[in-house]
């Protein structure tokens, strides 16, 4: 089998215009990045604000392991499976961040013969949108430094400076430092932090922003630090607001590119799931809603993070209804929840499916609680025996799920037709009565408590000292009524990434919580989740090369 890169280097891709064509946009309502990449303008965005919207399909999975999911994969199969079935569909997703593709997860273009292209530029510049937010974030930081510098008239507690500078790269050394060394013109000595751009308020603010006016409001609320009294100092404040906004002018608008087969693909912003929201921009969605029949896009990790988060704050937000979800699965990663070593995974293992599938059983449980209906999907492996898909076939009809084989990864679309016909019918035959998981009004600690207890399957919570005194501040500033951002690893559905299956019998630990006022929510961090992550020891750089002709090899 070819890498990925060999099959996306190998596609013979469409011109953009050809692309956009499918989906009526005229050339002169792109901005073109050569052949290949274009943003759409404004125009055209405000154009067919008026039209109905069409169906929206989220994917997600169980959570990630290393025998492999596929999310993005089976997204991309399934835009491609629509297009062979003669439907109009959009996919609109995540742009990767530049951290893991030099790190150990490499991009996030799908993969096999479902891909999104050009893959090289996907995942590494683009079009420069993160570029554009780290030069914001780190605009509003320096101009806070230099405001304390120049007399400091907002009375700021240098102590109490919550803004981060940030870099699109896993860098550890840069996760606690101190800045102002030097001459006394070289700024005040105190200790900052970096995090990585994905992890950036102002990358959460992009993809929730409706438009510039709403985006330049958002700018305004970011609490940078707070002064002496306790009281907030927002980037509004520090008058940088314009110049953030001018610098994110061109990332407010949605990327278009094209699959394998040229199904149109909308890539637009990149948060974190497991330390942000996880979603793409909330523009690029609902711009897609209003181009085609059927949006799918995907939420990152498994539904624990990334669909709870789609759901109670980007749709609650952006006033989103899904109108169902594929959760992805397959029986590799079920067996090893089931607790068989990743080198044993290709052997047929009945008892240990039947005991790792409590893991898809609690997210089917969870996703149900939305009231959304669910479509099973089994990312097929040669390996799979007929024993195992039909166990886990019977496992999902028996709760209520729709479910399909997928083989995307190894025949494009062609393999993504059952998955697409499922879905269709799902569409067609059940309803969906979409609700959030908590209401506005209830207090910061019971919507904690909600998704853990409710989602995660926590007996309860426990709080640092830090924790419970930056809950009540935040309650009595008046960001009470705003939803909940977790940030918990990825690997388990508790706070402990050596717990799988389905753990019982734990708490969730808070050990620090603060507000994205900007973004719209509040930031609750458990256990050992890192901001800002770091290489690991055969990082995947070693391998990325490019030769004479400019030909890249090694990313995946």
């Amino acid at each position: 089998m070819k890498t990925d890169i060999q099959i996306a280097q190998e596609a013979v891709m469409e011109p953009v215009t050809k692309v956009a064509e499918m989906l009526q946009i005229e050339e002169d309502e792109l901005e073109l990045y050569g052949k290949y990449k274009a943003k759409i303008s404004e125009e055209y965005l405000a154009k067919i604000a008026s039209r109905p919207e069409g169906k929206l399909i989220l994917v997600t999975a169980i959570n990630p392991t290393p025998a492999g999911e596929g999310k993005t994969t089976t997204s991309v199969g399934l835009g491609q499976a629509f297009g062979r079935l003669g439907k109009k569909a959009v996919i609109a997703l995540r742009e990767p961040s530049l951290g893991p593709c030099f790190g150990i997860k490499g991009g996030a273009a799908g993969g096999g013969y479902a891909q999104v292209v050009p893959m090289e530029d996907l995942n590494l510049h683009f079009t420069g949108d993160f570029h554009a937010i780290t030069s914001a974030n780190n605009l509003l930081a320096a101009l806070l430094d230099n405001h304390i510098q120049q007399g400091n008239a907002l009375l700021i507690d240098t102590r109490q400076v919550v803004w981060k500078r940030c870099l699109d790269m896993n860098d550890r050394v840069l996760r606690n430092v101190v800045v102002g060394l030097g001459a006394k013109t070289d700024g005040t000595v105190r200790e900052d932090h970096f995090v990585i751009t994905v992890a950036s308020e102002i990358m959460a603010i992009l993809c929730l922003a409706s438009d510039m006016k709403d985006l330049k409001e958002r700018l305004g609320k970011i609490v940078a630090a707070y002064n002496y009294e306790g009281n907030p100092v927002t980037a509004d404040d520090l008058q940088a607001v314009g110049a953030m906004a001018a610098l994110l002018k061109d990332a407010m608008k949605p990327n278009l590119i094209q699959t394998l087969e040229h199904t149109p693909a909308l890539i637009h912003g990149g948060p974190f799931a497991n330390i942000a929201h996880g979603c793409n921009s909330v523009r690029a969605t609902k711009a897609g809603l209003k181009m085609a029949d059927y949006v799918i896009t995907e939420a990152g990790f498994g539904a624990d993070l990334g669909a709870e988060k789609f759901f109670d704050i980007k749709c609650r937000i952006a006033g989103l209804k899904p109108d169902a979800v594929v959760l992805v699965a397959t029986v590799r990663a079920l067996k090893y929840n089931g607790g068989v070593p990743k080198a044993q995974l290709g052997n047929e293992d009945l008892p240990a499916l039947k005991k790792g599938i409590v893991n898809l059983e609690k997210h089917i449980e969870n996703l149900q609680k939305y009231k959304i209906p669910v479509v099973v999907t089994l990312n097929s492996f040669i390996t799979d025996t007929e024993a195992e898909t039909s166990f886990v076939k019977q496992f999902c009809e028996e709760r209520g799920c729709e479910f399909a084989i997928s083989q995307v990864w190894e025949k494009g679309g062609e393999g993504g037709i059952l998955l697409a016909e499922k879905v269709l019918e799902t569409l067609e035959n059940k309803e969906s009565n979409f609700t959030l998981l908590y209401p506005d009004e209830v207090s910061l600690m019971e919507k904690i408590e909600t998704v853990s207890r409710e989602i995660y399957g926590a007996e309860g919570v426990t709080y640092s000292t830090q924790a419970k005194k930056q809950l009540q501040k935040l309650e009595e500033l008046g960001f009470g009524k705003l939803p909940v951002c977790m940030a918990k690893t990825q690997y388990s559905l508790s706070d402990d990434p050596a717990l799988l299956g389905r753990p019982e019998h734990f708490k969730v630990n808070v050990r620090e919580v603060y507000v994205s006022a900007g973004a719209g929510f509040v930031v609750v961090l458990t256990g050992a989740v890192m901001t800002m992550p770091g290489l690991p020891m055969q990082p995947a750089a070693f391998n990325i090369d490019v030769d004479e002709n400019g030909r890249i090899t090694g990313l995946f």
